[in-house]
């Protein structure tokens, strides 16, 4: 009998996860070492579940006012940032039957270089707008990561659309451990951001992505 399989979703975050930085924080640094610490700040007390997502999302971009010129900067930042093992192990994931996306609370015209080096088609990550002279002037308010809330949002429109076998998403912040009741496995990374909510409540818990084709080699 023909027909097409239902696929089985491999979901990264991207921040602290597929790469060492954070987005947000490296578009604060071009600004400067005070609005860096202010943005780092807030970036770790939303991603530890100490504050919410909303709380600091637009709050950070206007104290930024990032510019179109930084996108590509912060860009190859990502790419120069890799998470070791994450290409290999994508590569590997997709020959098994595997298809890798990101959600992400960054940025998707940040994020895509990345995405495209590790051939990662999807990417569900908010949007920035400029106008023509590439002064900031807002972001996708609606966007479903811009709040608390927003990846298992994601993930439910994700499994009504494709219709997955399975679902496992990887990622270092509360807003990724939120995803847990939604995904088949979800897995916590360590490697460059160890929190400790995530770790006690993680399904599987790891410090590299080399860690991860065991686990769902059998999914």
């Amino acid at each position: 009998m023909g027909g097409v399989s239902a696929p089985k979703l491999l979901i990264f975050d991207c921040d602290s996860t597929l790469s060492s930085i954070e987005g947000i924080d490296e578009l604060a640094r071009v600004r400067g070492p005070e609005v860096f610490k202010l943005v780092e700040d807030m970036t770790n007390a939303a991603m530890d579940g100490k504050i919410s997502v909303e709380s600091v999302f637009g709050r950070r971009l206007e104290i930024i006012k990032p510019e179109a010129k930084h996108v590509a900067e912060i860009g190859q930042r990502y790419i120069e940032t890799i998470e070791p093992d994450a290409q290999a192990v994508i590569d590997a994931a997709r020959v098994a039957g595997w298809t890798p996306m990101i959600i992400s609370g960054g940025f998707r015209p940040v994020i895509r270089p990345l995405a495209d080096l590790l051939g990662i088609e999807r990417v569900e990550a908010v949007d920035l707008f400029f106008d023509a002279d590439g002064r900031y002037t807002g972001f996708d308010e609606t966007y479903p990561t811009t709040r608390s809330g927003g990846k298992p949002e994601i993930i439910q429109r994700l499994k009504a659309e494709l219709k997955p076998a399975r679902v496992v998403m990887v990622g270092d912040g509360a807003s990724d451990l939120e995803t847990k009741p939604f995904v088949d496995l979800f897995v916590g990374f360590g490697r460059y951001m160890a929190r400790e909510k995530v770790r006690r409540e993680s399904a599987a818990y790891i410090r590299g992505l080399a860690e991860l084709p065991a686990l769902i080699a059998d999914l």
